[in-house]
């Protein structure tokens, strides 16, 4: 008997539907599970943050990469706005949507926009997700109009974004999107899955993590490489030679130098697999600082559109200069390449037994994704909220990988602070350039300001 794969999963839905559970349930507000427990008050949850925690779990518990996380958090975000926003009709819409129907509710609409372009993006449909949001409204004609608009806008922009390149069936691959470097910066990789030498064992693994990942239709930027940052130093410059030093005396293992904060920031900063991911940790943020400055429903769903849609637009830039430029990474410089590159400075010298502090990824350096996200997320939180001077304090979201930080909070008097952590985290943890933050931290704030002139204005 031939049964299609389409149809077995049809059955499973309706399977699901019927008992009215789902395998991939999401935790609730006040749950150890939710992120919104621990930064959120009670009297400040709201439909946006409900399903923008939802979100993030599943970064969360499908391990979700940090671009793809950065992509998955764009579109649901995105619909969800776009749906509200076309039955209020606040801001101006760049996506023709049609008219929406006069009486729909918007939080309806937004909830089941959101779930359908997220069904798409993490592949599971959010069935009990969507059966006990709309369990929260009573029956009636506002209530199924808003449902019927969220799905319609939820499917045009799922259609709007099916051919943006971002190709998840073939992430192994270099795509022939950029081409590699031959010279000594040529980016290998290096830890312990690899072989002894500066390459890899399997031949297979000389390909970096979503390699065309740089050449997606962005959301605001004009074009994938519109704030694509300059190329790297040479080599065998002085100015390469004290960012060797710097890394080597602050990023290694076994150092001496870096402080016990220092170290602390390395891994409350880490975000890796297991977790919420750099751009989940900044939405985090937007989460924690804007909850309680007097916005309403539409201007949450705003905010959190233009910051889903520049937290994948960073992870496009990172991605894009991280490829065009093909950078290795600290770990590989120092063990293995430093006597090729031609610098005669004594700091660049060999250090066969250096290793990197948290693990060094399996993709170009330069330049950070972190330090993108972050200057993204914290500059879009002060052009919403008008002001950077903003106290808040919390524990490292996830602490699976790193159970030394139960318990420890970290204190910022701005929204600037917790950027510039955030960016000297990967120094300290050994695993970037200092040009990979710097360069990085001018060209997200640059992809913030642009979104924040450019999408979603109010109407005049």
């Amino acid at each position: 008997m031939d049964v299609s794969r389409r149809a077995v999963l049809a059955g499973a839905a309706a399977s699901v539907a019927a008992t009215g559970l789902s395998g991939c349930a999401t935790a609730s507000f006040g749950s150890r599970s939710s992120y919104l427990t621990n930064i959120v008050d009670p009297r400040n949850t709201n439909t946006v943050y409900h399903w923008v925690d939802i979100a993030m779990q599943q970064v969360r518990d499908q391990r979700v990469a940090p671009p793809r996380a950065a992509y998955n958090f764009a579109a649901p975000m995105v619909a969800g706005f776009a749906a509200a926003n076309a039955i209020i009709g606040r801001y101006d819409m760049p996506y023709d949507l049609g008219e929406a129907p006069v009486g729909a509710d918007p939080e309806v609409a937004y909830g089941v926009a959101f779930a359908t372009a997220a069904a798409e993006c993490f592949q599971q449909p959010f069935l009990w997700e969507r059966r006990g949001f709309l369990s929260r409204f009573d029956s009636g004609e506002a209530k199924e109009l808003g449902a019927a608009w969220g799905r319609h806008v939820g499917i045009a922009i799922n259609k709007m974004r099916t051919h943006d390149g971002a190709q998840p069936d073939r992430v192994n691959y270099y795509l022939g999107r950029y081409p590699r470097r031959d010279d000594a910066l040529k980016w290998t990789p290096t830890g312990p899955t690899y072989s002894a030498g500066p390459g890899p064992a399997v031949g297979a693994y000389d390909r970096g993590l979503f390699p065309g990942h740089g050449q997606i239709t962005p959301w605001t930027m004009t074009s994938p490489s519109q704030f694509r940052v300059d190329p790297f130093p040479d080599p065998r410059s002085p100015e390469f030679a004290a960012q060797f030093e710097q890394v080597c005396a602050l990023g290694g293992k076994d150092s001496m130098e870096r402080t016990a904060d220092q170290s602390e920031i390395a891994l409350f900063w880490e975000d890796g697999p297991w977790g919420i991911t750099p751009p989940g940790h900044f939405l985090y943020i937007g989460l924690q600082v804007m909850q309680d400055r007097g916005f309403d429903f539409l201007d949450h769903a705003r905010h959190f559109a233009l910051m889903g849609a520049t937290q994948a637009d960073a992870s496009i830039n990172a991605w894009d200069s991280k490829y065009t430029y093909d950078v290795l990474r600290p770990e590989t410089a120092i063990k293995f390449r430093c006597g090729e590159f031609g610098n005669p400075d004594p700091r660049v010298a060999a250090q066969p037994q250096w290793q990197s502090y948290i693990p060094t990824p399996n993709f170009p350096a330069y330049t950070s994704g972190h330090s993108t996200f972050g200057a993204a997320g914290v500059e879009m939180v002060k052009l919403l909220i008008g002001t950077d001077a903003v106290r808040f304090s919390h524990e490292s979201p996830d602490q699976v990988l790193w159970p030394s930080l139960t318990g420890k909070r970290r204190h910022f008097t701005s929204l600037d602070q917790a950027a510039h952590e955030n960016g000297w985290s990967r120094i300290y943890g050994g695993v970037h350039w200092m040009q990979d933050h710097d360069a990085a931290d001018y060209a997200g704030r640059q992809i913030a300001r642009h979104a924040f002139q450019t999408m979603f204005r109010r109407k005049v």
